[in-house]
């Protein structure tokens, strides 16, 4: 086995879904995704209803969703394929604006993250990448106008907390997560260990009763942890 062999075999390789219902947006993401070795695109809807009905038979890792697409829009998919995935599914949704109408709901729907449609093809693959691993992404534009427009005016739809139900670790790894930083660079800015860190988002997340890292966002600029700007 040569060493470029090796090297492909040794990767973990994230199977994608690609739905928008714009031919041309489609087959450019399909076709930027296709160029790398980490990336497998496993199938291709042109609406929500494909995307459900493709993301069953291909149980891919990662549904890339247009928010806004004909008989079924990214949301309800993003929701019937996280369903029927048990959660397995990570969902990237694109968006064209930098706050669509639909963000907050499909955050609470379970979306992992958020790609403006003019987004470069760098900033593509780490978004790919990292809601694929599971954590979160947010623009900083969509971010920013995201809590200013919806956080307060939505609150009641997350459970009420307050700060005093977390320990200070817990408050100080909410903050961190709000602010974008992974696991690992968590663990580096509070010298802890990565297995010590996925102990107090376990234990914040069970107090707080959030479903993922989006959530824990939004929740920590509810709570004053983190302001808009910062």
């Amino acid at each position: 086995m040569n060493a470029k062999v090796a090297r492909k075999t040794e990767l973990r390789v994230i199977r994608a879904l690609v739905a928008d219902d714009q031919a041309v947006v489609r087959t450019g993401f399909v076709n930027l995704l296709g160029t790398q070795e980490d990336i497998e695109v496993v199938g291709e809807a042109e609406d929500g209803v494909q995307a459900v009905q493709i993301a069953a038979e291909t149980r891919p890792d990662l549904a890339l969703l247009d928010i806004r697409m004909p008989h079924k829009n990214g949301i309800e998919a993003a929701r019937e394929i996280l369903a029927a995935s048990g959660g397995a599914t990570k969902v990237l949704m694109l968006t064209t604006f930098g706050l669509d109408e639909y963000v907050y709901d499909a955050l609470a729907a379970g979306a992992g993250g958020f790609l403006l449609k003019d987004a470069t093809f760098p900033e593509l693959l780490h978004a790919v990448r990292v809601v694929a691993d599971g954590n979160a992404l947010l623009s900083p534009e969509i971010t920013k106008r995201l809590i200013g427009e919806f956080v307060h005016a939505r609150a009641s739809r997350l459970p009420a907390h307050s700060v005093g139900e977390l320990t200070t670790r817990e408050a100080e790894v909410l903050t961190l997560i709000a602010r974008g930083l992974s696991n690992a660079e968590i663990a580096g800015r509070l010298t802890i260990t990565d297995h010590t860190v996925k102990t107090h988002i376990n234990r914040l997340f069970a107090k707080l009763e959030l479903r993922d890292r989006a959530q824990a966002v939004i929740v920590a600029y509810g709570l004053g942890l983190v302001r808009v700007g910062e």
